[in-house]
């Protein structure tokens, strides 16, 4: 089976646990082969802890969660040491980060000081516990879940930590025929029973090294900067996107032009992935994140796509 034959089997098996959204799966699907993390923001019940074990299960791979409350401490995350009876020496107990998928639940629950330990394992792919750091299995995925602004008990992620998800998704209300048949398929069972394992670890690591090759020309690579430079002087927002906003734009068209079978982006591409990509990092100038994702839409159309033979 060929490679993007294999991503397609993957997106059909969450399919399975997941009903009528096949846009957020393939988008899901996309920053794990680009190897990001996603921030979901959504309300309660929409199926995102479902959608992220209908993934670990087509992925094979080791799944953990977390619902994130201000009691919720660093070391629930990164684990801690402790006195072993037979040694006496300290011993590493590896905590809930040491998977494959996690899941952070309600993130923006959590205290700063709880949520920087996650900061660390997303950036830099390891926890520190007691000076020693511990590298977290790979591949490793963040899935983050945000309630809506207004929620009870919770308060917005700060820019530093949006900037580190790849893309910001939202699932949403289920269409009327896909809510019936989600009502009928519970009848049978979740959906998650019939989730079966369609990728291994190294056949995931295979389809991330080829992504990686996808090639970005010169000019594809010169439309990403001018699009991400064009949200630091747009009037409507006050903090544009940083480098690392440009970095996943193109890793993230890289994994959109492979899901399409092609082994080269276009500036379709680019432009199928710039507003999921771009909109959270953006501060706007007044108002809230409405005005960012109709600035990037300007941008968008304003900013020119060079033409690709």
């Amino acid at each position: 089976m060929t490679s993007t034959k294999l991503a397609a089997q993957a997106i059909l098996e969450v399919k399975k646990a997941i009903v009528g959204k096949d846009t957020v799966l393939v988008k899901v699907l996309l920053a794990i082969l680009a190897g990001g993390h996603i921030l979901l923001e959504d309300i309660p019940g929409v199926g995102k802890t479902t959608m992220a074990l209908a993934f670990s299960r087509a992925l094979g791979l080791q799944y953990g969660r977390v619902q994130f409350t201000p009691d919720v401490m660093p070391s629930d995350l990164t684990g801690f040491s402790m006195v072993s009876r037979e040694t006496g020496r300290l011993e590493y107990q590896p905590g809930a980060l040491m998977c494959n998928l996690f899941l952070a639940d309600e993130l923006n629950r959590a205290t700063s000081r709880t949520q920087s330990a996650l900061l660390e394992a997303m950036e830099e792919g390891q926890v520190t516990v007691d000076g020693v750091s511990h590298p977290v299995p790979q591949p490793f995925l963040v899935i983050a879940t945000q309630n809506p602004v207004g929620a009870s008990g919770t308060q917005l992620l700060p820019d530093s930590q949006l900037d580190r998800f790849m893309l910001r998704l939202s699932i949403g209300y289920p269409k009327p025929a896909d809510e019936r048949e989600l009502l009928r398929r519970k009848q049978q069972g979740s959906g998650l029973e019939s989730v079966r394992q369609v990728l291994s670890h190294e056949e995931l690591q295979q389809l991330r090294a080829a992504v990686e090759q996808v090639y970005l020309s010169d000019e594809v690579l010169d439309y990403v900067v001018r699009l991400v430079g064009a949200t630091r002087t747009h009037p409507g927002i006050l903090q544009g996107g940083s480098p690392r906003a440009s970095l996943a734009l193109a890793s993230v068209s890289q994994a959109y032009a492979f899901v399409h079978d092609r082994d080269y982006v276009v500036p379709e591409d680019v432009q199928a992935m710039f507003c999921d990509t771009i909109v959270h990092r953006l501060v706007p100038a007044a108002g809230g994140q409405a005005e960012c994702a109709a600035a990037a839409g300007e941008i968008l159309a304003s900013v020119a796509a060079p033409k690709i033979r």
